[in-house]
């Protein structure tokens, strides 16, 4: 039976129990979508968003970093606080980010991921300049905004980092970072690599972890939420995509990576976890996606609740246990 590792306690995790006569290792929030293009103002979409437990003071639990398309579609962050995880306080305002001198500045920005490593959240995003690579920064309290240099040369998207650093060899600490190499459009690039770095700026030691497998994957991979480090391994929810005569279907996967060697793959389930089902999936301005984006996970009880784009348009949510789904992994890889 699989328990989560280094993973705190979150008693306020928005959760839903499964509902009757599913069988399913992941199941939907009943009131899905949990954030509507209607939440902020003047927004065409909010999709593909991130989020985090957040100690904010008083009923603040939980900060994201929302994904906001404007009616010109041009791709904005914007910071957004709950108390639930439910219903959120999308801030009016864009994200802006303080540059450090001779760092270029961030392009249009889109699809992010939150990670906490220690008492510090990291942002990851992929920053339009010169073509799609992975943006880098961090904040303290989700109001101020400090931005890294991008971590990869154009064209690159979905970097994801681990939750924490790792041994080294040499004593120090690395951190790592998953992302999918790609080229300036929507290609047929799909397969998932990781990246060492010391200091967040200069990144290498670069390792293939993982490609295209099944038929609902055969276009593309690509790295979803956090990893989630359990006894069995990193469990690692990700996007695969298969190219239709009616265009992209994106889906969600689901596989362990070693948990000293998280290049490695230990298990990798055949069968897709989630799919474009209901109406808010399958119909909007990119139909038929299902996009992880998010994790967050209660250590003590191994409940999980993901936060995912649905047909680029809205948000949902879905509920799984974290040794539920390691055992689908192992009975279907």
């Amino acid at each position: 039976m699989a328990q989560l590792i280094n993973t705190p306690p979150l008693p306020h995790l928005p959760w839903e129990p499964r509902p009757a006569g599913c069988g399913e290792p992941i199941w939907r929030y009943s009131g899905n979508p949990v954030v509507t293009r209607d939440d902020k103002p003047g927004c065409n979409s909010i999709f593909n968003s991130a989020a985090a437990a957040f100690d904010g003071g008083g009923s603040t639990r939980f900060a994201g970093v929302f994904r906001c398309d404007t009616r010109e579609l041009r791709m904005v962050l914007h910071a957004g606080f709950s108390s639930d995880g439910l219903k959120w306080d999308i801030d009016p305002e864009p994200i802006r980010w303080a540059v450090p001198p001779g760092v270029d500045p961030v392009g249009e920005c889109y699809d992010p991921r939150v990670v906490r490593i220690g008492s510090r959240y990291y942002i990851i995003w992929c920053n339009v300049w010169h073509g799609p690579t992975v943006g880098l920064g961090y904040t303290d309290d989700f109001k101020t905004f400090h931005l890294i240099e991008n971590a990869t040369l154009p064209y690159n998207r979905n970097g994801v980092l681990f939750p924490r650093t790792f041994p080294a060899a040499d004593g120090g600490e690395d951190y790592l970072l998953l992302s999918r190499p790609c080229d300036a459009g929507h290609s047929a690039l799909g397969e998932v690599f990781l990246s060492h770095s010391r200091d967040l700026v200069h990144w290498g030691r670069h390792r293939y972890v993982m490609g295209r497998d099944q038929p609902w994957e055969s276009t593309k991979v690509g790295a979803g939420p956090a990893p989630i480090e359990t006894d069995a391994g990193w469990l690692l929810l990700y996007h695969g995509v298969l190219t239709t005569c009616n265009g992209y279907v994106y889906r969600i996967g689901a596989a362990l990576l070693d948990r000293d060697r998280p290049w490695k793959v230990v298990a990798r389930a055949k069968p897709y976890l989630m799919g474009p089902w209901e109406d808010y999936e399958c119909v909007g301005d990119v139909p038929n996606v299902t996009f992880p984006c998010a994790a967050l996970a209660d250590g003590a009880s191994g409940r999980i609740a993901v936060y995912y784009g649905c047909a680029d348009t809205v948000t949902g949510l879905a509920f799984c246990e974290a040794d539920e789904l390691v055992a689908w992994i192992m009975d279907n890889r």
